[in-house]
């Protein structure tokens, strides 16, 4: 036990989900070279979701993922517990290639996705605390008040949102987080546990007749094949499903930039605490500034609190076992308590961190090649708790030829040029973040509508509209 609250009992060892729930035990690593009709690359959601949709629908496929690690190790098992509904990188950048319903369409879509996920947990008897909420985004500036309102405006002008905007009053009546302006809400959000999520799936797609192998890193992916040290997987389809750790495979380093994200959990707190706070409808938690927090209320009573941190490592390095630096840990104590002044005294029991994969145009995407058997999905910039499922169920009518609904949304088969080399990519993602981070920091002082730095940011991003 460390001697000062502002630094966690625990840093790194994976995540605080894992730790609490217990890694399972390791399963075997490929024994060799074999054949397959489907080899899933990654056993985080993507490859486990996409694995359980196939199977039910062909059970005579044989299916084999492989795992570099044990799944759920990458952002599955350390994400910070947002079952949600967003479209990653918004439904605006369809409406030009695809028009405006199609872009409504994908939104209702994923406010689908979100019940199927609880669905199938209560179905197979997955416990993963969950808990449907719905999102709920604070204001505490004039300037994100301002933003807030925008949004929210915005919002309401779509079919499928049901976003509601909230007084000041209405918002701490919610949740009580002091400074509060006002504050938005929707109902297509989930807390839960990640990692008891994705060994609940690990499970599940095993009893069906799965092969999961682990510690077994593929090393490249070609047509019709995923090699390892261990030997060769030849298939008809080969899934890619690596998110922030495809920049290891040959030839990908380019193509998603893997970018950090870091938690902290403190120990359960009190009932007095709670009481200060709200929070009984156990909402997921963000709010509207540019380098953006998260948060929930856990099973247990704790708040998981996350932010970006360090948010890239030069060459798209990814680190092991998600250790974080203290300076970033300190960040998300001080959003805490100033959110929360009632925390000030809580211990800090667990620090991690984690990667997930961002695209040049910050847009998830999902497709299949038929003439090379190869099959992708991810890109989700942080909103795959749910986006997973989705990939999972359009996967698999693409393998099965299938003409479906799921099939025809916007995103499947999306293109997106590749990041810039280095020093380029470093350069302007931490740029990019230091100009959040200043933007936020005149906000917060006083300036009273957003800071002209977010604005070049967003440009320069490709995020700005």
């Amino acid at each position: 036990m460390t001697s000062s609250p502002h630094e966690p009992r625990q840093n790194g060892k994976v995540s605080f989900w894992w730790n609490q729930l217990g890694q399972p035990a390791p399963r075997a690593a490929l024994p060799g070279s074999t054949r397959a009709d489907v080899v899933i690359v990654g056993a985080g959601y993507t490859g486990l979701w996409t694995a359980y949709y196939l199977k039910k629908a062909a059970p005579h496929l044989r299916i084999v993922v492989l795992e570099a690690r044990f799944a759920g190790f990458g952002a599955s098992g350390r994400n910070g517990g947002w079952l949600t509904n967003s479209v990653t990188g918004g439904r605006e950048q369809y409406v030009k290639s695809h028009g405006r319903p199609a872009a409504e369409r994908f939104q209702a879509a994923m406010n689908d996705t979100v019940d199927e996920v609880i669905r199938v947990a209560a179905d197979e008897g997955i416990d993963a605390g969950i808990v449907k909420g719905g999102e709920f985004t604070v204001a505490y500036d004039n300037a994100q008040q301002h933003r807030l309102e925008q949004v929210a405006r915005a919002e309401q002008s779509w079919a499928h949102t049901d976003v509601e905007l909230l007084s000041s009053t209405a918002a701490q009546n919610r949740i009580n987080v002091a400074g509060t302006t006002g504050g938005m809400w929707h109902p297509h959000c989930a807390r839960i546990n990640p990692a008891a999520l994705v060994a609940g799936l690990a499970r599940t797609v095993e009893a069906l007749g799965v092969e999961i192998y682990e510690n077994t890193p593929v090393s490249e992916i070609a047509p019709h094949r995923a090699l390892t040290a261990a030997g060769t997987v030849e298939a008809s389809f080969v899934v890619r499903a690596t998110e922030g750790f495809t920049a290891g495979l040959k030839g990908l380093r380019r193509t998603w930039l893997p970018m950090n994200s870091s938690l902290i959990v403190t120990e359960p707190l009190q009932a007095s605490v709670w009481e200060s706070m709200g929070w009984a409808g156990r909402e997921t938690l963000g709010d509207m500034a540019h380098a953006y927090m998260y948060a929930q209320r856990t099973s247990d009573d704790r708040i998981a609190i996350g932010g970006r941190g360090v948010p890239y490592r030069f060459g798209s390095r990814t680190d092991a076992d998600g250790q974080t630096p203290q300076t970033t840990i300190n960040a998300l104590r001080n959003i805490l308590v100033r959110f929360f002044p009632a925390t000030a005294a809580a211990r800090i029991d667990h620090a991690w961190s984690g990667v997930l994969g961002v695209p040049r145009d910050w847009a998830a995407t999902v497709g299949l090649d038929p003439q090379t058997g190869l099959a992708w999905a991810g890109g989700y910039v942080g909103t795959g708790v749910a986006t997973t499922n989705l990939a999972g169920r359009t996967l698999t009518d693409l393998i099965l030829g299938r003409d479906s609904s799921l099939a025809e949304l916007p995103w499947v088969n999306h293109r997106v040029r590749k990041w810039e080399p280095e020093p380029l990519r470093w350069l302007a993602v931490t740029a990019l973040y230091r100009a959040y981070s200043l933007a936020d920091r005149a906000e917060l002082s006083g300036r009273r509508t957003t800071s002209p730095l977010a604005r070049v940011a967003d440009v320069v991003s490709g995020r700005g509209h």
